[in-house]
């Protein structure tokens, strides 16, 4: 292997909120993080040098993102997920979270419904909240280990109830789901027919498992692709989220021009430099770093599953088909909320998120580890969490 992800990169004192944070957000002492959806790895040294060399030429001057730039990421989508994007629907945002804020305000009013399908990634959830818009909720359906969209729901729940946008995760965070191509295709003949526009947060496209794809909701038909916007970035890829970075993929002209004037409205005009850099630096360059880390994350997949299934009674991994996140069903213990935490934080001094923070009553019970880390540190979380079962 050409890269050591055994060896723990130090990220207490940079400013991790992981890791500098962890004890003051969890209340407790000595936690051991694998909570925060970033990778404990260093990111692929061609994004590195990429980012050195730029700082050298020492002028940090307004800069706008340059063609070679969009064409690594044009060439990238085309040669890993048989997807053509026109350059003209390309446009920039700070990152996804900001980009769904400010779609839920460009296309929908106050008291507008948004529909989301929880337990889903809290910052769903926060910004239909925050910008006074209502939730619809389509829960998932876990079916013998999976989890499925409940259609008959959402067909129930998309008729007359003032529903403007659904906000669809894919790949899931935090159950896993890479969406089938058939279940994207009804999901967006139900919302187009019912005119709710569906936004795309795909962040997590490339960290897909062995046996699994993932499908661009945009790819799945024609009423997916004019009646959706897709959310885009390097970001979880190649462990880039302090960038702030993102693409949106905006198919229709009537909605570029939209999000266009709310992106202005913002005074928001494009990326800084060094994600620039990066951004051309890993779409060009990173896909050997890729595979190898997805590798290693399908090896920590495996050595928790083992370990689970051997040493914690009561506890189940929901497989993941993609993401470097696990969903773990705690249910089996028949401990409430409060013990639950309890036994995390206090007992097992490990910080995971607890699954009511995706969604209550769906999450409640579940809890979500971040298995991007160098295997000695996975292999002491699961053991704290061991000896905690062990002491109850």
């Amino acid at each position: 292997m050409k890269y050591d992800f055994d060896r723990a990169v130090e990220r207490t004192g940079t400013g991790s909120i992981k890791w500098d944070h962890v004890d003051e957000i969890f209340g407790g002492s000595g936690l051991l993080p694998l909570w925060v959806a970033d990778m404990d790895f260093q990111s692929p040294p061609e994004v590195t040098e990429a980012l050195i060399e730029r700082a050298r030429h020492g002028v940090f001057g307004y800069t706008s993102a340059d063609t070679a730039c969009r064409n690594a990421m044009i060439g990238w989508f085309r040669d890993h997920h048989g997807w053509s994007i026109d350059p003209s629907w390309l446009h920039y945002a700070p990152g996804v979270v900001p980009a769904i804020n400010l779609l839920i305000r460009t296309f929908t009013e106050p008291g507008d419904r948004v529909i989301i399908q929880k337990p889903v990634y809290h910052p769903f959830i926060t910004a239909v909240r925050n910008n006074g818009r209502e939730i619809a909720n389509n829960p998932l359906i876990l079916d013998d280990g999976i989890y499925r969209i409940d259609f008959d729901d959402l067909e129930r729940i998309t008729t007359g109830n003032g529903a403007r946008l659904l906000i669809l995760c894919n790949p899931h965070n935090p159950v896993g789901r890479a969406w089938r191509r058939e279940e994207l295709a009804r999901l967006g003949r139900i919302c187009a027919e019912r005119g709710i526009l569906v936004i795309s947060a795909e962040i997590h496209c490339d960290l897909v498992h062995p046996g699994f794809r993932h499908v661009p909701f945009a790819t799945a038909g024609e009423p997916c692709l004019m009646n959706s916007i897709t959310c885009l970035s390097p970001g979880k890829t190649f462990n880039l989220a302090g960038l702030q970075t993102a693409d949106l993929v905006i198919p229709r002209e009537e909605h570029r021009r939209a999000y266009q004037r709310a992106l202005e409205g913002m005074g928001i005009q494009g990326p800084n430099i060094f994600a620039i850099e990066a951004a051309r630096a890993a779409y060009a360059h990173g896909w050997p770093w890729l595979d190898e880390v997805m590798k290693y994350i399908g090896d920590n997949l495996a050595y928790l599953k083992g370990f689970i299934m051997s040493e914690m009674a009561g506890v189940r991994v929901i497989k993941p088909e993609a993401t470097y996140l696990v969903w773990l069903d705690f249910r089996g213990l028949g401990l409430d909320e409060k013990g639950l935490k309890r036994l995390l934080r206090e007992r097992a001094r490990v910080a995971l998120v607890e699954g009511r923070v995706f969604g209550s009553p769906e999450g409640d019970g579940f809890a979500r580890i971040n298995i991007a880390c160098p295997r000695p540190i996975l292999a002491e979380a699961l053991a704290r969490i061991q000896n905690a079962l062990d002491s109850l």
